[in-house]
C-alpha cells in the first residue's frame, strides 16, 4: 500500500470526527453570539436570522406568513403559560389537572445532576430527557448496551446551555430551570413510537401531521380533522411524505384531548402517542421548527400564516 493512499485512508477516517468538531464549534459559535445579543436587538437578530435561512427579508412588526408570525410569536406571544408548560416536568401537574395523570408516560424519577441517578435501579429500558429543550434525549431500549459514559458527556452539555440561544430566540425556554428526567420506553408492537402533531390555532385544532417510520425511513403526512390528506407539509431534514395512511380508531380521542389543551393559545403544536390503541401525551410545542422549517408549496406559508390571528391584527 503506498504512502499516499495510506494517507488518504487515516484522513478519511477521521473526516466524521473532525467535521463534527467543527459543526460543533460553530454550533457553540452562534449559540454565544445570540446569548450576549441585547434584548432590545434580538427583533433585529430574528429578522437577519430569517432572511439567512429562507432568502426572504421581513418586518416582524408586520408578519404575514406562517413562519414569520412565528418569529414575532417568539418574543410577544403575551401568555404567560408557555414556559411552564414548554417544562418536561411542570407540564405533568398541568396535563394532570386538565385531562387526566392517565395520559402521561410514567417517569422513574427526576434529577438535578446525571451522578445523582442510580442506573442500578432502573429497568432494561428507559428514556433520559432534559426537561429545557427539545430533541435533548437519549434512548435506551436495552441497559446492557447503555454507553454511560457518553451519555454523562451528553446530559452535562445539554445542562449546562440555555435553548433558548441554541436554537434562535425562542425565548420562553431561558425560565426553565434545567432537570433531568427518566421516562418507561414506550413503544407500539411494531417496536415504533407513532407521532400524531396537530396544529391548533386560536384555540383550535385544525390539522394532525403524522410522523411514522422514524427509526427506518421517516415518513410525514399531513391530514385536516376530517382525516383528509392535505397538499401541504412541513420538511425538516430526513423526512419526506409517505403513502396514505389509516386514520386511528381513537382519533376523536385524540382530537378531544388536544383541543382541551389548546384552549387560550394564540398558536401551539400539541404532541401525542397513540401506542397500540393508548394515546400518551408528548408535549406542548408554542414555537414549532422555531418558525424555521420550510412549508412547501411555499404558497400554504401565507395560508398558515392567515389562520393565526396575533393581537394586533
Amino acid at each position: 500500500m503506498g504512502i499516499k493512499h495510506s494517507v488518504g485512508l487515516l484522513v478519511n477516517s477521521k473526516a466524521p470526527k473532525l467535521y463534527a468538531r467543527i459543526s460543533e464549534f460553530f454550533s457553540y459559535l452562534r449559540y454565544y453570539s445570540r446569548k450576549y445579543t441585547r434584548p432590545e436587538n434580538y427583533a433585529k437578530a430574528l429578522e437577519k436570522s430569517y432572511y439567512r435561512t429562507t432568502g426572504k427579508n421581513m418586518d416582524i412588526n408586520h408578519p404575514e406568513t406562517y413562519s414569520q408570525k412565528m418569529q414575532w410569536l417568539k418574543l410577544y406571544d403575551p401568555n404567560k403559560m408557555r414556559s411552564e408548560l414548554t417544562d418536561k416536568v411542570k407540564v405533568r401537574d398541568w396535563i394532570t389537572n386538565t385531562i387526566g395523570e392517565q395520559y402521561l408516560i410514567p417517569i422513574y424519577g427526576v434529577y438535578d445532576s446525571f451522578d445523582d441517578i442510580d442506573f442500578d435501579v432502573l429497568p432494561d429500558s428507559f428514556v433520559i430527557k432534559t426537561n429545557h429543550g427539545s430533541g435533548w434525549n437519549i434512548v435506551v431500549p436495552d441497559k446492557k448496551q447503555f454507553d454511560k459514559k457518553e451519555a454523562r458527556k451528553k446530559i452535562n452539555k445539554w445542562m449546562k446551555i440555555d435553548y433558548s440561544f441554541w436554537t434562535v430566540f425562542e425565548i420562553h425556554y431561558s425560565a426553565i430551570k434545567p432537570k433531568i428526567i427518566i421516562e418507561k420506553y414506550v413503544t407500539d408492537h411494531n417496536g415504533e413510537l407513532n407521532d400524531y402533531k396537530f396544529l391548533c390555532f386560536n384555540g383550535v385544532c385544525k390539522y394532525v401531521w403524522v410522523d411514522f417510520d422514524r427509526s427506518t425511513n421517516h415518513k410525514r403526512n399531513v391530514y385536516d380533522m376530517n382525516w383528509n390528506l392535505q397538499p401541504w407539509n412541513q420538511f425538516t431534514y430526513g423526512n419526506k411524505l409517505g403513502g396514505g395512511i389509516h386514520k386511528p380508531e381513537n382519533f376523536e380521542e385524540m382530537a378531544n384531548i388536544a383541543n382541551q389543551l389548546c384552549k387560550g393559545f394564540i398558536h401551539v403544536r400539541v404532541d401525542l402517542y397513540n401506542v397500540d390503541g393508548k394515546v400518551y401525551f408528548g408535549e406542548m410545542t408554542f414555537t414549532n421548527g422555531s418558525g424555521l422549517e420550510g412549508i412547501y408549496p411555499e404558497t400554504y406559508e401565507k395560508y398558515l400564516g392567515d389562520e393565526i390571528h396575533l393581537p394586533m391584527d
